[in-house]
């Protein structure tokens, strides 16, 4: 069978999650080609992958959808250069990712794909497919969405212009009326929104994502603590990672528990960038990005209890990794992150109730005997 994928990027979560599920159908005798989005200077991960379209046109897309609000419009010329590569592999089944990164011009994707009837997949890994312009909408508890976007609560710098409730209808346009197409969500939270949107019409299977359990899991006796100086090894390690940090992922909650809790704690924060650590308190150690999953797990592993305050999650894998490798989780009950977590892995607690999460991270932590939940 001829498999073509199809994300925005080919790094980050969801450019990882193409490319293994590309790695596992090869190996199961699959031909498979990866695409994503030219930009800038890249190295293509494998042989099997191809870059479409130009940093120029990419670039101007990113320009006029600031400037005009429209997205899904534009990267015409790449986008039909992406078609006739497909034509070319002429793949039994498409399968898309995310698609909403100024890089894909969606009519001429969905004419293609509608008019020759291609069996397609489409994995959300977010809700921007069935909304007018957002990827979330949990913070500001819109439910637009379901009946048409208007008056966007979500404005931003990047798209100051509020096109919501053209882009909800063009959307709908876009991706409704496939014939073979089979929605998948990473967690049953997803899936029951889109049976709420106007993709409803499909049907909606739920594969939660995966790990590589030869990577994440617990690494013993790593030299983690000496590496990044977390004091003494009588210290409890609260341990936070997120590929970009911000309110959403819960950085201010990390400052606030960086004053509540006492000095025999230490507090790691993984994917940190410069401009990030100037806005943490001093007693906050923290680790800038790395593509080292080895590393990672060893991170993982050497914390006491992994902490998730995130406030929009489709399923939290960062919990999934944090409980590989043998260490307890304290969450926010957002999205589906719960669904990753029982009585014997985490606790839930509610959403931005930090008072609540300090307390089941003083819990855990005084429990240090069956803190490794997987040793």
């Amino acid at each position: 069978m001829k498999i073509a994928e199809i994300n925005m990027v080919d790094y980050g979560s969801t450019g990882n999650i193409m490319l293994q599920i590309a790695d596992c159908a090869r190996a199961n005798g699959h031909e498979v080609r990866t695409f994503s989005k030219k930009w800038k200077r890249q190295v293509k991960k494998n042989e099997f992958h191809t870059y479409y379209g130009t940093t120029l046109e990419n670039g101007v897309n990113v320009l006029l959808t600031r400037m005009i609000g429209f997205q899904g419009c534009f990267s015409f010329f790449g986008t039909r250069q992406l078609v006739r590569k497909l034509k070319r592999f002429q793949p039994d089944i498409i399968h898309l990712h995310n698609l909403h990164d100024y890089s894909t011009c969606m009519p001429v994707l969905f004419h293609y794909i509608k008019k020759y009837n291609i069996k397609t997949v489409w994995t959300l890994h977010d809700c921007w497919t069935m909304t007018g312009e957002c990827p979330h909408f949990t913070m500001v508890n819109c439910d637009k969405w379901k009946s048409g976007c208007h008056d966007c609560p979500q404005l931003s710098a990047k798209l100051p212009i509020d096109c919501s409730k053209f882009m909800w209808k063009k959307k709908k346009q876009w991706f409704t009326g496939v014939k073979q197409l089979i929605i998948v969500t990473p967690s049953q939270w997803l899936a029951d929104l889109v049976r709420e949107s106007y993709l409803k019409e499909y049907p909606v299977k739920v594969i939660n994502n995966g790990i590589d359990l030869s990577v994440f899991r617990p690494i013993e006796n790593n030299d983690i603590r000496e590496r990044y100086g977390i004091g003494g090894g009588g210290k409890y390690v609260v341990l936070g990672v997120a590929f970009s940090w911000g309110y959403a992922k819960g950085l201010d909650v990390f400052a606030q528990l960086a004053n509540m809790l006492g000095h025999e704690y230490s507090i790691i924060l993984v994917g940190t960038t410069e401009d990030i650590d100037k806005q943490l308190p001093s007693n906050i150690i923290t680790i800038h990005k790395t593509s080292d999953q080895n590393e990672l797990a060893a991170i993982y592993s050497v914390a006491d209890v992994f902490v998730n305050p995130t406030r929009e999650e489709v399923l939290g894998l960062t919990n999934v990794e944090a409980l590989a490798c043998g260490t307890p989780v304290v969450s926010f009950d957002s999205g589906g992150c719960k669904e990753c977590l029982d009585s014997g892995s985490g606790v839930v607690v509610e959403k931005n109730d930090v008072e609540a999460l300090y307390k089941q991270i003083i819990n855990i932590c005084s429990e240090r005997d069956s803190r490794r939940v997987f040793k």
